[in-house]
C-alpha cells in the first residue's frame, strides 16, 4: 500500500478540514456545465471559456470559500481564481488535469484524455495544492482499461517525483446493449475492483462513485486500508446523496468530494441569480454535507 510522503500529507492536512475529513467542492467540470447553463447545443457551444471562468469564479466566491478545498480546471479556471483573488487564501485548491470528454474504441470502451501541457510542475506553478487525475474503469473488462492505466501510471510517476498530492479518481460507465437493470447490478463490484486497479498503480488518496451498498462501502475501505476515500456526487439529487454520505462515512470514507449534487441547479449565465443561488441554496447544502461528514469524522471508528 503506497503511503503519503510528508510533502503530500501536508497536502492532504490542508484539502481536509479542521476535523481530518475531505470537504472538497468539485466545479472542474467544462462539458457538463454549459449543458445546465444552456438547454440547446449550439447555444452550449456559443459559451465561451472565459463565462464558464466567471461561473466558476461565483462558485469558489459564493461556495467554495465555506469549504476545506475546492477543485478547479485549468482550461477556465485557474490561474484566474488566484489572480484574481476570489480564492480564499485558506482554502486548498486541487487542479484537475484531465480532459473534457473521452475517445471510444469500436467495443464502446472509454479512453480518457490529458489536458495537454498540465502535469506536476504546472500544478504547482498554478498555485495547487494538489492535482487530481480521473480515468474510466471497467474492472471486469481487462482490455477497456490498458490507456487508461497508463495514464494513471504516468500521472502517478509525475507526481511522485514533484513530490505533490494527487488525487486519484475514476468512474465507471456502461456499455453498448447492457441494460440499466445489468449495469447497475455490476456497479458494486466495479466500484471495488477499479479501486483495486487504482491502488496497484500507486494511488495515495482516491475520490470513487459511491460504492452502491454499505457493504460495498465497507469492502472499499478494507480494500483501501491506509488510503483514504472521498465519495463523489456524480450529479444526484441533493437528498440522495446526503444519504450516501452517510452510508460512506459511516463504512469507512474519509469525505466528500462533489459539484454538481450542490450546485447544478444554483449556476445560471444572469449571475445575480447565480450569486443568490449559490449562497441560498448551496451554502446550506454544504453545511447539511459538512454536518454529516462531523459526526462520523469526530467518532472513535472514523479515527482509527
Amino acid at each position: 500500500m503506497a503511503r503519503m510522503t510528508t510533502s503530500e500529507l501536508r497536502g492532504y492536512q490542508q484539502i481536509c478540514g479542521p476535523n481530518g475529513a475531505m470537504m472538497v467542492v468539485a466545479c472542474d467540470q467544462r462539458g457538463g456545465m454549459r449543458t445546465l447553463l444552456a438547454s440547446e447545443p449550439a447555444d452550449q457551444a456559443a459559451i465561451s471559456d472565459a463565462t464558464l471562468g466567471e461561473t466558476k469564479s461565483d462558485i469558489v466566491k459564493y461556495l467554495a470559500n465555506q469549504a476545506s478545498c475546492v477543485l478547479l480546471d485549468p482550461i477556465c479556471a485557474v490561474p484566474k481564481v488566484v489572480d484574481d483573488g476570489v480564492l480564499a487564501r485558506d482554502v486548498a485548491l486541487l487542479v484537475g488535469l484531465d480532459a473534457s470528454g473521452f475517445d471510444k474504441t469500436p467495443e464502446g470502451y472509454r479512453l480518457s484524455r490529458l489536458v495537454p501541457g498540465i502535469d506536476a510542475r504546472r500544478v504547482r506553478e498554478l498555485g495547487g495544492t494538489g492535482g487530481k487525475i480521473m480515468v474510466y474503469l471497467r474492472a471486469d473488462r481487462v482490455g477497456a482499461n490498458r490507456h487508461n492505466i497508463e495514464i494513471l501510471q504516468r500521472c502517478i510517476a509525475d507526481f511522485a517525483r514533484e513530490d505533490l498530492l494527487l488525487v486519484v479518481e475514476f468512474l465507471t460507465y456502461d456499455l453498448p446493449g447492457e441494460s440499466r437493470e445489468d449495469y447497475a447490478a455490476k456497479v458494486p463490484e466495479l466500484v471495488i475492483e477499479g479501486t483495486r486497479i487504482c491502488l496497484d498503480c500507486g494511488a495515495k488518496v482516491l475520490k470513487l462513485p459511491y460504492p452502491g451498498t454499505p457493504e460495498a462501502c465497507a469492502a472499499v475501505s478494507h480494500l483501501a486500508g491506509s488510503v483514504p476515500w472521498a465519495v463523489l456526487s456524480a450529479g444526484v439529487d441533493h437528498t440522495t446523496f446526503l444519504a450516501q454520505v452517510e452510508t460512506a462515512m459511516r463504512n469507512g470514507a474519509s469525505g466528500v468530494i462533489a459539484g454538481r449534487a450542490l450546485w447544478k441547479d444554483c449556476i445560471s449565465l444572469d449571475r445575480g441569480e447565480q450569486a443568490r443561488r449559490l449562497a441560498n441554496v448551496a451554502v446550506p447544502r454544504l453545511r447539511e454535507i459538512q454536518a454529516v461528514i462531523a459526526r462520523y469524522a469526530a467518532s472513535p471508528a472514523q479515527a482509527a
